[in-house]
């Protein structure tokens, strides 16, 4: 059975992962601690790759303990409490970004990519090592990177995961040790997965090969008819039940239902 090969959650979206040995899920089907906080500018609008470039450039480095960071840009670094509204945080995002922009929390649910689908983001590694070997510029731990998914499963199959997501008709359930999840669809992908994660600069036919690649290599059993583009990969989940204690651990077996 395949297994949970590794857990990573984005204490603040857009900026660099955590990487967990275990996670609590909650209620609404968030992991803890995943996209908590977000910068926005004054208008409320999220501060993101999709539409800051110079984002990449920043590193984020955490405690254990997720209550302060290291933030790491162009020779600038310096360390903050991770709290809401901590204006000084807010302040050297501004600067290196050039926004006026604050830290906003939300500890119900985080900030999700896709709100009606609200649950963590799930890919094999064996898609991931796929998607690397069809560009030159990537390796396995820049496609990590680079697509920023909460949960990898240990299968080598590329795009086993399509597996987890039924025709548009129906809903397929699945498994992930007590906790029960549905497959709601195939990530649409934006911009983000083009630029280089450490630092910005973009395969510029990358979507166009992408989408090529990814119509070409289609298995039989990917839903056919959730693909109207084919810039799509990993899958988008809602949670469905927590089980018995509602942790996800490594090691996790994953199973269709």
């Amino acid at each position: 059975m395949p297994a949970l090969n590794r857990i990573t959650i984005y204490p603040i979206k857009a900026l660099d992962g955590y990487q967990l040995e275990r996670v609590e899920v909650l209620p609404g089907g968030a992991l803890a601690g995943d996209r908590r906080f977000s910068l926005q500018d004054t208008s409320g609008q999220f501060i993101n790759g999709k539409k800051f470039e110079a984002i990449h450039r920043i590193r984020a480095r955490y405690t254990d303990d997720l209550e302060s960071v290291t933030l790491r840009c162009e020779g600038s670094e310096e360390t903050f409490a991770l709290e809401a509204g901590n204006l000084l945080l807010a302040e050297w995002c501004g600067q290196m970004l050039g926004v006026s922009c604050r830290l906003v929390e939300n500890l119900a649910g985080g900030f999700p990519d896709d709100c009606e689908s609200p649950g963590p983001t799930l890919i094999s590694i064996g898609s991931l090592v796929a998607v690397a070997d069809w560009f030159a510029e990537i390796d396995l731990a820049e496609a990590r990177r680079r697509f920023r998914m909460n949960l990898e499963i240990d299968s080598e199959l590329s795009f086993w995961e399509d597996r987890l997501v039924a025709e548009q008709s129906s809903v397929r359930r699945f498994r992930i040790g007590d906790t029960v999840w549905q497959g709601r669809g195939i990530c649409r992908r934006c911009v983000v997965p083009s630029r280089n994660a450490l630092g910005g600069t973009s395969i510029g036919s990358f979507a166009r090969e992408f989408s090529r690649r990814r119509e070409e290599t289609l298995p039989d059993w990917s839903p056919g008819d959730r693909f109207d583009h084919f810039y799509r990969l990993g899958v988008n989940t809602a949670l469905e039940s927590l089980g018995k204690d509602g942790i996800l651990c490594v090691g996790d077996g994953v199973e269709a239902i």
